[in-house]
């Protein structure tokens, strides 16, 4: 039976224009020992990037294109970008501007099989090249759905979005996630329909799967007021407790900006990282969304946008190194010269900016790894917004196409990138 099922998963990777050996392999789980990650005995550090639409871009479906999935992963691999940050799936109805769709999450218990077979396929490929998944459950932005969705569930009506009221009215409604029992519980039975779930190419439960690295509560989770840090700190605290029951042997993370998505108190970040449950500790970057520069001085301030970043990263690493705990940058992006969105257009300020991050990290005993933000690869962005039909980019749909992607025609940029794949595996 074994054997039938690797001649069909061969044929399968034939079919759809796959080029990696189909073989079976068991492969061997990333562990933390101590405050470091390790994989076959030995630390391991990477270099990765971010993958959010690759569950949809596996799929048969709308969006789906597995001859480019296959040919993606190829090049990551190539690259030596072995792990990828990937959204599980979106929530809610189709159909509205500025969020991802196909969705996975139509109603509560109720899931497009077409992108979990997605998800499947991606887990399968990743497996047989050898690469690393992080997937991320939940989002407290509007792009995927998230909190704005589960608390449209809850409530029974629906949620401000910040492309109608603007980001800070649409914050001020997303603060009511970290105390609504009913928004979470439904959350919490999201969480067991996934992590229970076994893989339909591969016959693995995701429980037993070595290529995910590790579950991750959100995409930036946030309280987004002073008073809901403390039922925020307990929300993450119990969806970690439940992750843990479900699966023993995957890492678990928050994915939080990191200080920065604590409501600026470090206090706070140090004690949802300090949990039990949580094996390790992120932070995300932004100097253009922080406005450490603008738009007309993306090149100019580039320096600047560094010196806050090494200063960000260092208050980072010095709760690490109390909590014991490795750090991992796992979104950081710059946009292209002059503000413009277009593959292979000028990326003069992103180099320098990628290249001292990649330095610094490397020079940060605490930080294990990064993920930049994000890989575009063949991706031809037909409109600035996103639209149905479109390719799929690093972008996701609230954002301009190209703002942060990463090309395969940006050779310069993969240059600095290629420069600092080397892994101590």
């Amino acid at each position: 039976m074994r054997k039938l099922a690797t001649i069909l998963l061969t044929a399968a990777a034939l079919l759809t224009g796959c080029t990696q050996k189909v073989e079976e392999k068991t492969g061997s789980f990333v562990e933390r020992q101590g405050s470091g990650f390790v994989l076959d005995g030995r630390p391991y550090r990477y270099v990765g990037t971010n993958f959010w639409y690759g569950p949809i871009l596996a799929s048969e479906g709308q969006g789906g294109d597995r001859e480019r999935l296959c040919r993606e992963l190829d090049k990551l691999h190539e690259l030596g970008l072995d792990n990828l940050r990937i959204l599980v799936g979106s929530d809610g109805k189709r159909g509205v501007t500025t969020k991802v769709e196909p969705t996975l999450q139509e109603a509560p218990g109720v899931y497009n099989d077409t992108i979990l077979a997605g998800l499947d396929y991606l887990l399968q490929q990743m497996g047989e090249r050898g690469m690393k998944a992080v997937l991320y459950l939940n989002n407290s932005w509007e792009w995927s759905g998230g909190y704005g969705y589960y608390l449209e569930q809850a409530e029974g009506k629906p949620m401000p979005r910040p492309d109608d009221v603007g980001y800070p009215a649409f914050m001020e409604a997303m603060s009511q996630y970290a105390t609504n029992e009913k928004a979470h519980e439904l959350f919490y039975q999201y969480v067991r329909d996934i992590i229970s779930r076994t893989n339909s190419y591969t016959n693995v439960d995701y429980k037993d799967d070595p290529t995910i690295m590790s579950w991750q509560i959100g995409n930036e989770p946030r309280a987004f007021s002073e008073e809901a840090k403390e039922p925020f700190a307990k929300w993450l605290s119990k969806a970690s407790a439940l992750i843990r029951s479900l699966d023993k042997r995957h890492l678990i993370s928050i994915g939080s900006e990191g200080i920065w998505g604590c409501e600026m108190d470090a206090g706070l970040y140090e004690q949802i990282c300090a949990d039990p449950n949580i094996d390790y500790m992120n932070a995300h970057v932004w100097p253009f969304n922080w406005s450490w520069v603008n738009k007309d001085s993306l090149q100019e301030n580039v320096e600047r946008a560094c010196q806050n970043t090494a200063d960000y990263i260092r208050q980072h690493t010095a709760i690490a190194e109390r909590l014991q705990k490795p750090l991992v940058i796992e979104e950081f992006g710059y946009p292209r010269d002059g503000f413009i969105f277009a593959p292979g257009s000028p990326t003069t300020g992103r180099e320098r900016y990628y290249d001292f991050v990649f330095s610094l990290i490397k020079s940060e005993p605490m930080v294990y790894g990064c993920n930049f933000w994000a890989w575009g690869g063949e991706a031809s962005p037909t409109h600035e917004q996103w639209q149905v039909g479109d390719d799929y980019c690093g972008d996701p749909a609230q954002e301009q196409q190209g703002l942060n992607s990463v090309f395969l025609c940006d050779s310069t940029t993969l240059k600095v990138i290629t420069k600092n794949t080397k892994r101590e595996q």
